[in-house]
């Protein structure tokens, strides 16, 4: 059944016309334009953001980094302070811990003595060494000795048997073990290779009663 025409302009009153439509268009292109270039905006605004939290980040780890550096290198000042400190304490009149054994003789002492191998390298040093005219005794001090010191001496007390320098050439060779302060473990493991082990205590040196049977290992 055909349509009136009144009935065909109620249908398409609703309906808009073209330069509506394309009015309608243009309006939602420009609103869809705005709207990227917010979005855009704000991207932006954070990514400026986050790199200047970022390098807020890194210039504090720089910061941080330098003041680890300082600190890292007062301590290593410090430890070699102590340790020297503890190496002078250890060595004044040290022959007189050895009263009541065969090494009280050792009268003569000296401190920083460098061993160099057949070719003139260096391999290693004796921090104090006791000598008399057939006997030496190499000591190692450290602040506070554990089980690889043990081991590195034993090393080091090859070495000087190897290549001996002019106080221990032709003498009898032995060692002990000195630290401000000597975990018992360390003590019994220093006694078991054959080494004598002395101590601060206080303000003077003691030496470690060995263990029954101990005899000192002679190099």
């Amino acid at each position: 059944m055909a349509l009136s025409a009144a009935e065909r302009a109620e249908l398409m009153k609703d309906v808009p016309t073209l330069e509506e439509y394309w009015a309608a268009h243009i309006q939602s292109k420009k609103e869809l334009e705005e709207e990227r270039k917010r979005s855009r905006e704000e991207w932006e605004e954070r990514r400026k953001q986050a790199e200047a939290e970022m390098e807020e980040i890194r210039r504090f780890h720089r910061e941080f980094q330098k003041q680890l550096d300082r600190v890292d290198k007062q301590i290593g000042g410090l430890g070699n302070s102590i340790g020297g400190l503890v190496e002078t304490l250890i060595a004044a009149k040290l022959w007189e811990k050895f009263q009541g054994t065969p090494y009280s003789r050792l009268k003569r002492a000296y401190r920083r003595v460098q061993v160099f191998d057949d070719t003139n390298i260096e391999r290693t040093d004796i921090d104090i060494l006791l000598s008399d005219s057939d006997l030496c005794m190499a000591v190692e001090v450290k602040r506070e000795p554990d089980k690889r010191d043990v081991d590195d001496h034993v090393k080091r007390m090859g070495l000087i048997r190897k290549y001996p320098p002019a106080e221990t050439k032709g003498k009898t060779l032995v060692a002990a073990i000195a630290g401000g302060y000597v975990p018992g473990e360390v003590r019994d493991y220093a006694h078991s290779k054959g080494f004598y082990v002395l101590e601060l205590s206080g303000e003077t040196v003691t030496l470690a009663e060995p263990p029954a049977g101990f005899r000192p290992r002679e190099w």
